[in-house]
C-alpha cells in the first residue's frame, strides 16, 4: 500500500516535469544544457555597464540615484512579437517616464541589427546592444536555442539566429522584464519562457513607485 500511495505522489510530478520540458522545447530552449530561471525578487540587480545603441554610457549605479529602472529584454528584430511589443511600449513610454523611471531594453544582436529594430519600433527609450551577452547572463535569462528551433527561424524569418547576433552559438534570452528599485534590489519581476507572453506597460505601472 505504502509503494502504491508513493508512486501515485511520484507519476503526476514526472508527468508535470515531462510536460515542462516539452514547454520549454518548443520554444525553442535546448533544456540539454543551461536553463535560465530568472533573479529573483530581493536580489541584488547585477551593475549594468554599456553603451547604448546612440553612444549613451549607461551606468545603472548612477541611474540608481535618481530613478528607479525598468530592464526589458528582447529576442531580435525578426522576431514580430518583440516588434508590436516594443512599438507598443514606445506608444506608452511617456507614462512610465512620468514615474521618473529609466527604460533600457536589452537584446543579443548587433548595433546594426538594434537599429532594425528601433525603426521598426520608432523607439525613443534606451537600446542597449549587449553584444557580449554578460548582462543577460548577469540577470540570468540567456539560453541556447535548438537546432529545430533554428531551422525554424530560417525557414519562416529568414534569420540566422548565431549570425544576427555575430556569435558562433545561436543564443537567445527569455524576454523578461525587471524593475529595479532604488535600493538596488530587483523590487518585481516577469519572467516566462512563453516568449508570447509579455509584460505590459500598465501591468509595469502597477509596479512602479
Amino acid at each position: 500500500m505504502k509503494n502504491i500511495f508513493l508512486l501515485l505522489l511520484i507519476v503526476p510530478a514526472l508527468l508535470v516535469a515531462q510536460s515542462d520540458e516539452k514547454l520549454l522545447i518548443k520554444k525553442g530552449i535546448d533544456t540539454e544544457k543551461y536553463i535560465p530561471k530568472g533573479l529573483k525578487v530581493g536580489e541584488v540587480a547585477p551593475k549594468i555597464i554599456a553603451s547604448s545603441l546612440s553612444g549613451e554610457k549607461i551606468n545603472s549605479e548612477e541611474l540608481l540615484k535618481e530613478k528607479e529602472i525598468v530592464v526589458i529584454f528582447y529576442r531580435g528584430e525578426w522576431c514580430p512579437i518583440c516588434n508590436r511589443y516594443l512599438s507598443n511600449l514606445n506608444d506608452s513610454l511617456s507614462y512610465i517616464l512620468d514615474k521618473n523611471v529609466q527604460v533600457l531594453v536589452v537584446g543579443p544582436e548587433t548595433f546594426e541589427n538594434t537599429e532594425k529594430i528601433q525603426k521598426k519600433s520608432e523607439a525613443t527609450f534606451t537600446l542597449i546592444p549587449d553584444t557580449s551577452m554578460q548582462i543577460m547572463k548577469r540577470f540570468d535569462v540567456l539560453f541556447n536555442v535548438t537546432k529545430k528551433y533554428q531551422s525554424k527561424i530560417k525557414t519562416f524569418l529568414f534569420t540566422d539566429i548565431a549570425e544576427s547576433n555575430n556569435q558562433d552559438e545561436a543564443k537567445l534570452p527569455v524576454p523578461a522584464t525587471y524593475i529595479i528599485g532604488k535600493d538596488g534590489k530587483i523590487k518585481w519581476r516577469h519572467f516566462d519562457y512563453d516568449y508570447s507572453k509579455r509584460a505590459s506597460v500598465k501591468v509595469i505601472l502597477d509596479h512602479l513607485n
